[in-house]
């Protein structure tokens, strides 16, 4: 069982996450995109969900480095787009993701580690 923060970072990593699917989806769809353009759009998000699922931390890991890209994506359509209220939409859920994501593997780790540190104690 998770502790409280890393509770609700791991809901807010859920949260952010279909967030950015989401936006992620309007912004194709607005803009007509063929299916390739759709495919690297989702799919680099779609890969982690059974990770996610399973509170397989590295997975969450992972989410961090493809959220980076994701970043990058968003800026530069920010900046193309200043006042886009999707631009904006998937900039915040892209940077609340990688914090959210980020301070989860950190407190879930920890969690584990003393969980392991207990059982180890409890066996000598």
């Amino acid at each position: 069982m998770t502790g409280g923060r890393s509770a609700a970072a791991r809901l807010l990593t859920w949260l952010s996450w279909a967030v950015l699917l989401l936006q992620q989806v309007a912004d194709a769809w607005l803009h007509h995109a063929p299916w390739v353009i759709w495919a690297g759009k989702l799919l680099p998000l779609l890969i982690f969900l059974p990770g996610m699922y399973r509170d397989n931390l590295r997975s969450y890991i992972w989410l961090c480095f493809v959220c980076l890209l994701y970043f990058i994506a968003q800026v530069e359509r920010l900046f193309a787009q200043p006042g886009s209220a999707l631009a904006i939409t998937g900039t915040v859920a892209v940077v609340v993701l990688f914090i959210a994501a980020m301070l989860y593997v950190r407190w879930r780790a920890r969690e584990l580690s003393a969980i392991d540190k207990r059982h180890a104690g409890a066996g000598d």
